[in-house]
């Protein structure tokens, strides 16, 4: 059951230097459904800030309490120097917001759509032409004079993305901001995520894309279920809660896994033996590739003429969600 607003009111957080959003126990149950349950988080000025969880975590509530759009059960946040409680509207103009929700004008052209907003912004319709023709050949999608019903999903949420950033807001919000997309489309946008970062902006991405996350967060945190289980940088996190390096073995014939198994545990470096398969091996490794596959010669030869490939891949995001919980990101 939702607690009551007086607990909402309760909290005090206090603004702190060089933090753009300070977050204290935040929490939005719907019924029996805790959608945020208590979440604690800082996002530093100009970094940007991943939130990464599956689809149901409660990434997107999330966004929607520190837009104003949804008002808290418990707990409370700072927002530049804000009051989440107080001083929503003020909070509402320093913001640029792409839901994962497209909202756009469909009988307008993409640089209509984009004008407009920055009308509503109070920008100058010379300006505001001047920058939405900017944005949106950034985003690939200039020149179009077509009504944006015509657009394909890709296109409609890249206009999105520029109608969220035309009045150059201090802190961008972006839900799912390649939800959709191609591969192609979708590189294009994280180049500019990369290049929007360069303005000094603080950015808050959600996405439940662990290569994404990886790629474009100074920082994350990883949510579930409502509640955050892990902070920190990309790699900090890999290091703390990843399961190391990882080599596959493919044997060309059936060998003894228990066998190889057991031979590969009294190796140094080795933190964890699994089979996947009838003929594959996963080994996870600390340490350098170098000296461990020196090491790992000596676990496999006798069965090294049974070897028919050895693949390496590094720890990822996906590893430290499938420890934190027991199961893969996209379950």
């Amino acid at each position: 059951m939702a607690q009551s607003i007086g607990a909402y009111n309760n909290v005090s957080v206090e603004p702190k230097e060089g933090v753009e959003i300070n977050v204290r126990g935040l929490k939005k149950y719907f019924k029996e459904i805790k959608a945020v349950d208590g979440v604690d988080l800082q996002v530093k000025k100009g970094e940007l800030f991943g939130l990464l969880g599956p689809n149901g975590a409660g990434k997107s509530t999330m966004i929607r309490m520190l837009t104003t759009v949804l008002t808290p059960d418990a707990g409370t946040a700072i927002i530049a120097g804000l009051d989440l409680r107080k001083q929503r509207v003020e909070i509402r103009k320093l913001l640029g917001v792409c839901p994962q929700e497209i909202v756009i004008v469909e009988t307008l052209t993409a640089e209509e759509n984009v004008t407009f907003v920055a009308q509503m912004h109070g920008i100058p319709t010379p300006l505001a032409k001047q920058a939405a023709s900017r944005l949106l050949s950034q985003l690939n999608i200039a020149g179009r004079k077509d009504r944006a019903k015509n657009f394909s999903g890709g296109m409609k949420r890249r206009l999105n993305l520029a109608m969220a950033l035309i009045h150059n807001p201090k802190i961008i919000f972006l839900d799912e901001p390649t939800a959709g997309l191609d591969p192609q489309a979708r590189r294009l946008v994280w180049d500019f995520i990369r290049d929007l970062k360069n303005t000094g902006s603080t950015i808050i991405l959600t996405t439940h894309d662990m290569v994404e996350a990886d790629v474009l967060s100074d920082h994350i945190a990883i949510i579930d279920q409502g509640k955050i289980i892990a902070q920190g940088k990309p790699q900090e996190l890999k290091e703390k809660f990843g399961t190391g390096n990882i080599l596959e073995i493919q044997f060309l014939h059936q060998p003894d896994l228990d066998v190889v198994k057991e031979k590969l545990q009294t190796l140094p470096f080795i933190t964890k033996v699994s089979d996947v398969g009838e003929q594959r091996v996963l080994v996870s490794f600390s340490g350098g590739l170098k000296n461990f596959v020196a090491t790992l010669q000596q676990g496999i030869v006798e069965h090294i003429n049974e070897v028919e490939n050895i693949s390496f891949r590094q720890n990822t995001l996906e590893d430290v969600f499938l420890h934190l919980t027991g199961r893969r990101l996209r379950e």
